[in-house]
């Protein structure tokens, strides 16, 4: 008899998110955990051979050995890089800060 385990598998876009629970083998990779949680009938624009996972918001390796309760994330790809989007935001904040000042007497 094979050991089994309960995990979930998460996936949200800016409008929706779902959770879908799932009872895989204890030997199961967790790329494979995400095809068989069946995600992609909600999200069919997801990659599964190329997205990104994590564990609890941690990155894993394909090798990344499964526990009992484990949340799988499926990460979408970036569409900016936040070091420069910080960036950005830093340069504005100080064109804001040098005309809005208090008035020297």
């Amino acid at each position: 008899m094979t050991d089994t385990m309960m995990i979930e598998i998460a996936y949200a876009t800016p409008d929706r998110q779902k959770i879908v629970e799932c009872e895989v083998e204890q030997d199961t990779s967790v790329r494979e955990a995400v095809k068989l949680s069946n995600i992609a009938d909600y999200f069919p624009e997801i990659d599964l051979e190329n997205c990104e996972l994590g564990v609890f918001g941690k990155a894993v390796s394909p090798t990344y050995e499964l526990v009992e309760g484990d949340r799988i994330e499926i990460y979408r790809p970036l569409i900016a890089d936040p070091k420069e989007v910080r960036r950005q935001r830093a340069a504005q904040g100080l064109k804001t800060k040098k005309g809005g000042g208090k008035a020297e007497d």
